[in-house]
């Protein structure tokens, strides 16, 4: 028997989602990797199960592409409260658990097929300031480079180089972000992501990280930032009285289902 499955994507970020309350999907690494391999799989960036939880709505576990399981992912976090808005799981506002401990989505908007949705994230306190690059924690661990063109950037070479980097060895490495700065309050990314080990077209830890350290860069008071990334534009506002510490801290953007389907079972 198949494994009944759904495609979201959330600015061009897309994860096979699967609701798993009755336990029934085992993710091995191996399944989760073919699942999301593109050329003979489902094909995504991670794969996202909705499961019971004591406390909250639901508990949201994400994988990465290469099977394992993975810290906090924004975008994922936002498709996965359309998901279960679908599912008829709650109401307009969502508390879910998840690897980083609790958040809280609000459907702006949403039909049957697709939504904007606002969602919370945890906390980020005392960014780590060099002087090339910025380093914090948004849910994931994010190294932040500003540049004066992120399209003359090769992502995935330069991205792998700190990613693997001894520096950052001892957590397992990190996402790269590289910055461009527009206007106030308006940035452009690329992100290489630990774990799918390529650029994705959107990252939501990472359009966070990159509108925090922002501020802190440039010293600003904009408290508020759209984010164009390579699958669309995010936003991410925030409060900070410091540049130290930062909460309230909520990344929106579109969701949308893609299509589902039912995979054969060959693991």
């Amino acid at each position: 028997m198949g494994q009944k499955f759904y495609k979201y994507e959330g600015a061009g970020n897309d994860f096979i989602m699967i609701d798993n309350r009755m336990k029934r999907f085992v993710p091995t690494t191996k399944y989760v990797a073919a699942l999301c391999h593109r050329r003979t799989g489902i094909g995504a960036d991670g794969l996202i199960l909705l499961e019971n939880d004591e406390q909250e709505l639901f508990r949201m576990r994400y994988f990465n592409s290469d099977g394992g399981e993975a810290t906090m992912c924004g975008n994922g976090g936002r498709c996965i409260a359309l998901f279960a808005h679908h599912l008829g799981i709650g109401g307009i506002h969502k508390a879910f658990n998840s690897v980083d401990g609790v958040h809280h989505a609000e459907i702006l908007s949403a039909d049957s097929v697709q939504g904007d949705v606002r969602l919370q994230m945890i906390d980020v306190h005392d960014p780590e300031i060099q002087a090339d690059y910025l380093f914090l924690n948004t849910g994931s661990p994010h190294y932040v480079t500003f540049v004066p063109d992120v399209r003359t950037i090769d992502v995935a070479q330069e991205g792998v180089k700190i990613r693997r980097s001894d520096r950052f060895a001892p957590i397992g490495g990190t996402n790269v972000n590289f910055v461009e700065l527009l206007s106030e309050g308006h940035i452009r990314i690329r992100t290489f992501e630990r774990g799918v080990e390529d650029e994705t077209l959107a990252c939501g830890t990472g359009a966070t990280a990159a509108a925090l350290t922002t501020a802190v860069h440039t010293h600003s008071d904009c408290r508020n930032y759209r984010v164009d990334v390579e699958g669309g534009t995010l936003w991410v506002s925030f409060e900070s009285a410091d540049l130290k510490n930062f909460d309230h801290i909520f990344l929106t953007g579109p969701a949308r289902k893609v299509f589902e389907g039912e995979t054969i079972d060959f693991f």
